[in-house]
């Protein structure tokens, strides 16, 4: 085991979107456009139905199948139940409740965040079933490491994915969507004091940076733009920003699904909606 940290900022990996209902979640993310995953099960619980981009990110809408196996993964001290659960009780089922860095080693994670005084826990292993479109199946396997504002109980958290088992099926037709999308430009989230841009920047490996209405803390791979919100103090998780081939097409797209949205410039503002958890933006980035 090594304990060399790599240098640069994190990558994206993937988000965590709550929701009530796998079927709520999978009818209005298709009739935004995207392609849905089949129904992935955990061994604590919970579900998802993901959406793969073609940069390898993706999101993870994430419901409860089996209360039973979640209450025994909440007493065994599983975090990622645990905060999901803690979430879901301060702010409802549906939402946006975490962002996930891709980890080289998820042991070095969790050091480095009981270095830094940021920890939520310890760290959990598990595997579960991967099926592809065509139906072909493997095992997927994850080391995760967590880390959450000290102060934060039940809202934002953050983790590092390990991928220690990565299927060997081809997801290529899922990461084909309708609406254009090929990656995850920016997360948008809000605080009310300037110690969540540097507890996210330390997490990040990054540093913060100001811009026009707040700050920004690049990622490998994407951005976290923090705006300020005088009512909280936390970290809140607010939208997505997609990059779409063309925004137009887009546009048609929602238009003849009938989903409401904003045209701010040149982008694309769809609000949260149940099955959707955050804000969706899409921008054209040719």
């Amino acid at each position: 085991m090594t304990n060399n940290v790599q240098s640069g900022p994190r990558a994206l990996d993937h988000v965590v979107l709550p929701t009530v209902s796998l079927a709520v979640a999978r009818a209005r993310l298709s009739s935004l456009g995207f392609t849905v995953s089949p129904e992935g099960v955990h061994p604590f619980g919970t579900v998802n139905c993901c959406i793969y981009l073609g940069d390898g990110t993706f999101m993870e809408p994430l419901a409860v199948g089996d209360a039973l196996a979640a209450d025994r993964a909440v007493s065994e001290n599983n975090v990622f139940v645990a905060r999901d659960r803690s979430f879901r009780a301060a702010h409802g089922d549906e939402g946006f409740s975490a962002v996930v860095f891709a980890a080289d080693e998820a042991d070095a994670d969790h050091r480095e965040f009981v270095k830094a005084g940021v920890s939520a826990g310890p760290r959990l292993d598990f595997c579960r079933p991967f099926v592809d479109a065509s139906g072909r199946a493997d095992i997927a396997s994850f080391r995760l490491a967590f880390t959450a504002e000290p102060d934060n109980a039940d809202g934002a958290f953050f983790f590092g994915c390990e991928r220690a088992n990565a299927p060997k099926v081809d997801r290529s037709a899922l990461e084909v969507h309708a609406n254009g999308v090929r990656r995850m430009l920016a997360i948008h989230a809000s605080a009310g004091t300037s110690a969540a841009a540097a507890y996210l920047a330390t997490i990040a490996r990054s540093k913060a940076e100001g811009i026009s209405g707040g700050l920004k803390v690049p990622l490998a791979n994407a951005d976290f733009v923090v705006g300020a919100k005088t009512d909280a103090s936390n970290i809140q998780l607010d939208a997505i920003v997609f990059a779409v081939d063309d925004l137009a097409a887009a546009h048609a797209l929602l238009a003849r699904h009938a989903i409401e949205y904003d045209l701010d410039g040149k982008r694309l503002v769809v609000p949260a909606a149940p099955g959707q958890g955050a804000i969706f933006i899409f921008e054209e980035q040719r």
